[in-house]
Formats: C-alpha cells, structure tokens, sequence
C-alpha cells in the first residue's frame, strides 16, 4: 500500500480527516454516545452496554483519546472516561465549517 502523502494536502484538510478518522467506527460512535448520553465519567460499563470485548473497547477508547476526545481519569485499577468539552467543541466548529462549505447545486448529476 503507498504512502498517503499528507504533505500535499493542507493542515486543515489533515486535521477534518483525523477527525473523521477518530469517529471512522460504530463502535466508537457508539462510545460517543454513551459519554454523551450519561455526561460523566464512565468505567468499565462499556462491556456490558455495547456487547464488545474488553481488548476491542480498550482499542477503540484509545483511538479517541489519541484523537483527543475523550480524556481519562485513573480511579483505582480502572481508569474513567469522559468527552473532552474543549476538543469536542473545536471538532463541532470543524466540522460545522465543512458542512457548511458544501453548497448543494440542482444541476448537479
């Protein structure tokens, strides 16, 4: 497989593609939700709310916090996670931006 050769594109175009990178899997939309959705931290429920292995949620929740996301607390042997309000309002305004840049065209194909 060749190199993506990010270096072409521009640093926004990058970082929307992280972004979407990081939000690329149900499972971590589904992680998402669950964060979203209980707005506090959450240890070791996510086994029983998404059905998935541990080994496959620690993968998943380490790919949102490498994204910046999430953010991770230790609490004793477990470590809690909750959305990171600062990133996730810069992906919104991102993201927002994008979306808005598309203007739809009726002679479109």
């Amino acid at each position: 497989m060749g190199l993506t050769k990010t270096e072409i594109f521009s640093e926004k175009q990058n970082r929307i593609a992280n972004m979407m990178k990081a939000l690329a899997h149900p499972a971590r939309i589904a992680i998402i939700q669950q964060l979203l959705k209980t707005n506090t931290c959450i240890c070791g429920e996510f086994v029983f709310e998404l059905g998935l292995a541990q080994a496959t949620i620690s993968q998943h929740l380490k790919e949102l916090k490498n994204a910046g996301l999430i953010k991770g607390t230790i609490e004793g042997t477990s470590v809690c996670y909750c959305i990171d309000n600062k990133v996730w309002k810069q992906y919104l305004k991102e993201m927002e931006g994008f979306f808005v840049s598309i203007e739809s065209s009726e002679n479109c194909c």
